[in-house]
């Protein structure tokens, strides 16, 4: 997984507030700003090379949402942050990658930081990506750290106008892309789910180092996880309850549908977290035992042979008068008897219920 814990702070040591510096993993893949426009009865989207494009669009339509793809340059982002009247501390947050979940109301705009999560079967990886959005009164504007979201069944549902989504304003706009993304937790957990079960079927089985490595890849991703969910559940709380004059009291019900949503989520995660810290015990103790099983046979063929070797010991002295040596039927004999100590020792090992 990859983390998004303070890598890259350290640029931003000795800089005025509200400086705009990108931290997070090195782009070059160039901004791309989409633009849909919208109401009931109209829909327009298309790809805005400049925010002059974006100048010539407004107000024609009753909902704004401008997507950017890309918060590494620092240039666009700045006329973008000019032309929608962005705080400085807004713009700093938003190509800060490294933002914890969290909202902040300023009065003609709400700004809100989330995180969107992909899970990559190749790599059996959960990726985190930051998603600004900054809502106004009838436009929404995402930014993403990359090209590529879960978002695309709200565009779906503009584009065919199923829902209630053409009909509502930005509020539910952005409600949708917030349920978009906590619904695509549900996701995650489930491959996250099968690979836990995958597991606890090989830690019962045939536990190997390759299990413990696993097993702690899967820790290390609850805790990513928490980090990314349990504080979003305070951002959709303070959605629900604040009564912002940019929330139609419509849109109230949607997000406290999200705010249950986002508790199962973290139920969820608390549970895996559980079942994964009783999974390491079950690997100590599995460990434990096929090493307890191991000693145990090397203890009792050691035991075996601790008589037999006693007799060959005599029997190996070098005395000059032992009558058994001229015997014809003397290493017979003494074979014989080495192994009727074997078996009479086997019967009561197994007597005693240690085989």
């Amino acid at each position: 997984m990859k983390s998004f814990l303070f890598k890259g702070r350290s640029k931003k040591v000795g800089l005025p507030p509200g400086t705009p510096e990108y931290i997070g993993k090195r782009r070059v893949v160039k901004t791309k700003i989409t633009f849909v426009s919208y109401n009931e009865q109209d829909y327009q989207e298309k790809e805005i090379k400049s925010i002059e494009e974006l100048v010539l669009s407004e107000n024609k339509p009753k909902v704004t949402w401008i997507n950017v793809d890309g918060v590494h340059e620092v240039e666009i982002l700045k006329k973008i942050s000019e032309y929608f009247g962005l705080h400085p501390l807004v713009l700093e947050d938003i190509m800060d990658t490294n933002q914890r979940p969290k909202i902040e109301d300023f009065g003609d705009y709400i700004y809100l930081v989330l995180k969107m999560l992909y899970y990559t079967d190749k790599s059996d990886e959960v990726i985190i990506e930051q998603l600004s959005l900054v809502l106004g009164s009838n436009f929404v504007v995402s930014f993403q750290e990359r090209r590529g979201d879960v978002l695309d069944p709200v565009r779906d549902r503009i584009r065919n106008s199923r829902g209630l989504v053409r009909k509502r304003g930005s509020d539910y706009l952005a409600y949708s892309l917030i349920d978009s993304i906590v619904d695509n937790y549900f996701l995650i957990l489930e491959k996250l789910g099968d690979n836990i079960e995958d597991l606890e079927d090989e830690l019962v089985a045939s536990p190997r180092t390759e299990t413990l490595q696993q097993l702690h890849k899967l820790k290390r991703h609850m805790v990513f996880l928490r980090k990314s969910v349990w504080p979003l559940r305070e951002v959709i709380s303070r959605l629900e309850r604040e009564r912002s004059k940019l929330i139609m009291e419509s849109s109230v019900i949607y997000l406290r549908d999200v705010y249950d949503h986002t508790i199962q989520v973290i139920d969820a995660i608390e549970t895996f977290r559980d079942i994964l810290s009783g999974m390491l015990d079950i690997y100590l103790s599995s460990i434990s035992n096929r090493m307890n099983e191991v000693m145990k046979v090397l203890t009792i063929i050691s035991t075996i042979f601790m008589p037999l070797t006693l007799v060959a010991g005599i029997y190996g002295m070098n005395f000059r008068f032992m009558s058994e040596l001229e015997s014809l039927w003397g290493y017979p004999v003494v074979l014989f008897c080495m192994l009727v100590i074997s078996i009479l020792m086997l019967i009561y090992f197994r007597k005693k219920k240690w085989l």
